[in-house]
């Protein structure tokens, strides 16, 4: 049986390794192709693959095993969990992989996409465009159906002109802009906030409205410094939970 090929990354030191090596094992498990082979290389291939020890991989793994993404069994190998849960909560430690991570293993349905002028509250992102290209997506649990969140994206004009409308269909946004297209991302803001569901986000989420959601906005900023992206996402409250983690050291 062929192993599961997971997705490279160039790990920053000043992040723990088995952190990096487990988020970006989730976005490949949780972002694969629904042929793809369940069994993972081994630790010593996996620790290859990503550059560190096999101590960091076991880690790594271990994060993995107790979210119920993987199974690990003596002398057959390290297995992805066909049944594994899709809305298990990330931790953030600042990293690009946590947010692919946190964005994959949905359905995606494109609900439209084009350019436009730029909307008010994201004008202040943009100071030198007027417009930018504009996505809106709904995405749904892959096993029930059920819709879980979804999400519009504001991209600079000259990024959007390089982004084909399979992949967003395919992979998320982030993953996209960083693996696709090649934007080189220097960092990206998160804000989650609590909000009541308006008319529009109880309809696609098919929640009652008014009831409880979670609003994120993520910004995406490149090497120079310019956003590249706005995203606003709307997620059912009943379906995500967000975790952060701050090192003291």
């Amino acid at each position: 049986m062929t192993a599961f090929a997971p997705d490279s990354i160039v790990l920053n030191r000043k992040l723990p390794l088995w952190y990096q090596v487990s988020q970006s094992l989730r976005a490949s498990i949780l972002g694969r192709a629904p042929d793809a082979s369940l069994r993972l290389p081994t630790e010593e291939q996996l620790a290859l693959h990503y550059g560190v020890s096999v101590l960091t991989m076991r880690q790594a793994l271990k994060e993995l095993e107790d979210e119920g993404l993987i199974s690990r069994h003596r002398r057959r190998g390290t297995f992805i969990e066909p049944s594994a849960e899709r809305g298990s909560p990330v931790r953030l430690l600042g990293s690009v992989d946590a947010i692919v991570a946190q964005q994959s293993g949905m359905r995606t349905e494109l609900l439209e996409h084009g350019s436009g002028p730029v909307p008010g509250d994201v004008a202040e992102f943009f100071p030198d465009h007027r417009e930018v290209g504009t996505y809106h997506r709904l995405r749904s649990d892959e096993q029930t159906g059920e819709p879980t969140n979804h999400a519009r994206n504001f991209v600079r004009p000259d990024v959007a002109a390089r982004i084909e409308v399979a992949d967003l269909e395919r992979w998320p946004m982030t993953k996209v802009l960083r693996d696709v297209v090649r934007v080189r991302i220097s960092r990206i803001t998160d804000t989650v906030e609590a909000r009541l569901a308006d008319p529009e986000t109880a309809r696609l989420l098919q929640v009652p409205l008014l009831s409880p959601i979670l609003h994120y906005t993520g910004i995406t900023y490149d090497e120079d410094g310019q956003v590249v992206d706005v995203a606003r996402i709307h997620y059912r409250g009943d379906r995500f939970s967000f975790t952060v983690t701050l090192d003291a050291h």
